[in-house]
C-alpha cells in the first residue's frame, strides 16, 4: 500500500505552517499498525520524508515521524503500517475527544 499519494501531498501543509493553530490543526492522513494500537496522524509534510502530527501509542503526543521507518515497520505474516482508506480530515483537538 503507498502511505502517501500525489492527491494527499497536495492537501497537507509544509512543515510549520500550521504553526499557532494548535489543536485546531487539521490531520489529513491516517495511517494505523493493523496488529496493535498504534495510530499515526499527518498534518504537515517536509515534501520528502517527514511528517508532523498527532500519534497515538503507548501515550498520545504531537511529535515528528518518518514515512521511510513507517514503511520499513513489519508484523506479524508480513503485515505493514497501513494508510486508512476511509478516513475523512479531522481536527485534532476531535480525534484527541
Amino acid at each position: 500500500m503507498k502511505l502517501l499519494t500525489k492527491a494527499i501531498e497536495k492537501k497537507i501543509p509544509g512543515l510549520r505552517d500550521t504553526e499557532g493553530q494548535g489543536m485546531n490543526a487539521v490531520a489529513v492522513v491516517k495511517y494505523f499498525c493493523p496488529w496493535n494500537s498504534w495510530t499515526w496522524y499527518g498534518v504537515e509534510y517536509d515534501g520528502e520524508d517527514t511528517m508532523y502530527g498527532y500519534v497515538v501509542g503507548m501515550a498520545e503526543e504531537l511529535g515528528y515521524f518518518s514515512l521511510k521507518e513507517l514503511a520499513a515497520i513489519k508484523g506479524p505474516y508480513g503485515l505493514g503500517i497501513e494508510r486508512d482508506l476511509y478516513y475523512s480530515p479531522k481536527t485534532l483537538k476531535e480525534i484527541a475527544g
